[in-house]
């Protein structure tokens, strides 16, 4: 079975690939059973075709020759899942650089051994992006939950494309092939991966989610790219034009939980000449409010882009590679909310839900939020300088907790008295 073009341009773009999430559960009983976590991924991934694919290098030339999946049965999860040492930011910082190991399905779950400060363990699935994509992750990691229901069948693709004006076309084709400007390091040095994971204060999260006073609110998308925004207006030559990315997903409610790539990435402009948290918010609300409409843009395009791409390989590689420059993929902004609250894994609550957005070439950073029950985690994947991540996450808070005061009482008095 030949490769989606998506899924070539992922094995040809020359990155490792690797993306990732955690599950983390308090402490009580130790870590999981290795058995156990065995026997739950052979029961509920253990018929999943996707899961037992491996990638088989073009037969001819690479340029009209393209890869095919090969079903690797029987299903055998010892070979993917193992109890681990190392502890979940470790694995995170080392596994987002690392291929993943070729000749066998792209994936891996490990059990970590050791507890976090605060007692906790965890699960840990890293897979490489031209198997499943983000919301492929989260689709397996619920169906591992004590309670999930199993998937619907997928439904049949929907036959008639959106009727999409010629002009939205163009204008979505020139957002994909406008330049913007790399992230800049934060001092002299060598570009390095690093990751850094960070929670957020929840009450910290729901002043912000209120803003703008007397609006409908702010989704978790809005906060992330108007709050980047603003981390790298204090960030070395930070308001140069700077672009962000983000991954709308495609499926439909029918389809809502197939797994492979089933997203498509809208690039927007990150308002960072903008000086009030307020304004860089309500910027960011009018680029959000316009995806559902390039979207249906994307639908459009998407077709025939991959078309031709899947009838010369080469092509596949040639725009995965053009894509991943860091002129026009700078930064990866995804947010989600696990909805499934409470799940349980062997009759432990889930705490928190730790992404891990994959690494690309140097002068980037990929950020990804989850929202789990009353915890938001940040994870920051940054090829700068090796302690960038952890400062562009610390940035993030930091505007977080200024958007999140600018509708308090004290803050509201301030502004009047500067404009008395």
């Amino acid at each position: 079975m030949r490769l989606t073009a998506i899924e070539e341009g992922h094995l040809r773009n020359g990155l490792p690939g690797t993306v990732g999430i955690a599950a983390v559960f308090p402490s009580g009983g130790g870590p999981f059973g290795l058995a156990q976590v065995r026997d739950r991924v052979l029961d509920r991934w253990g018929a999943l075709d996707r899961m037992s694919l491996v990638p088989v290098p073009p037969a001819g030339p690479s340029a009209v020759s393209g890869h095919r999946w090969s079903a690797e049965r029987p299903f055998d999860p010892a070979a993917h899942i193992a109890v681990t040492d190392r502890d979940v930011d470790s694995l995170l910082s080392e596994g987002v650089a690392e291929p993943l190991p070729p000749g066998r399905p792209l994936w891996k779950l490990l059990v970590t051994r050791p507890a976090t400060p605060a007692g906790e363990h965890a699960v840990v699935l890293l897979a490489h992006h031209a198997l499943l994509d983000g919301r492929s992750l989260e689709t397996l990691f619920r169906m591992l939950m004590d309670d999930a229901v199993p998937p619907p069948r997928p439904a049949p693709a929907a036959g008639a494309r959106p009727r999409v004006p010629l002009a939205a076309v163009c204008r979505e084709l020139r957002r994909i092939g406008a330049l913007g400007r790399p992230v800049p390091l934060s001092s002299a040095g060598e570009p390095r991966p690093s990751v850094a994971v960070v929670g957020i204060d929840p009450q910290v999260m729901r002043a912000a989610r209120r803003q703008p006073a007397g609006g409908r609110g702010a989704t978790l998308n809005e906060l992330l790219l108007s709050t980047y925004a603003g981390a790298l207006r204090a960030w070395p030559k930070g308001r140069d034009l700077l672009y962000a990315t983000v991954p709308v997903d495609l499926r439909t409610r029918q389809d809502a939980q197939r797994l492979g790539n089933g997203v498509t990435a809208l690039r927007v402009p990150l308002p960072v000449d903008l000086d009030s948290p307020l304004a860089r918010l309500r910027a960011c609300q009018e680029q959000v409010a316009a995806f559902e409409q390039r979207c249906d843009a994307h639908r459009a395009i998407l077709p025939a882009l991959q078309g031709a791409a899947r009838t010369v390989p080469l092509l596949a590689g040639v725009m995965a590679r053009r894509l991943a420059r860091p002129e026009l993929t700078t930064s990866l902004c995804t947010a989600f909310k696990w909805r499934d609250n409470p799940s349980h894994l062997y009759g432990r609550r889930l705490a928190r839900v730790v992404p891990l957005p994959q690494l690309s070439p140097p002068g980037t950073a990929n950020l990804c939020l989850v929202h789990t029950g009353d915890a938001y985690t940040l994870t920051v994947v940054s090829h700068l300088l090796s302690g960038d991540a952890g400062l562009i996450g610390d940035a993030v808070v930091r505007e977080l907790e200024s958007l999140a005061a600018a509708g308090a009482p004290a803050a509201q008095a301030l502004r009047g008295s500067r404009t008395a």
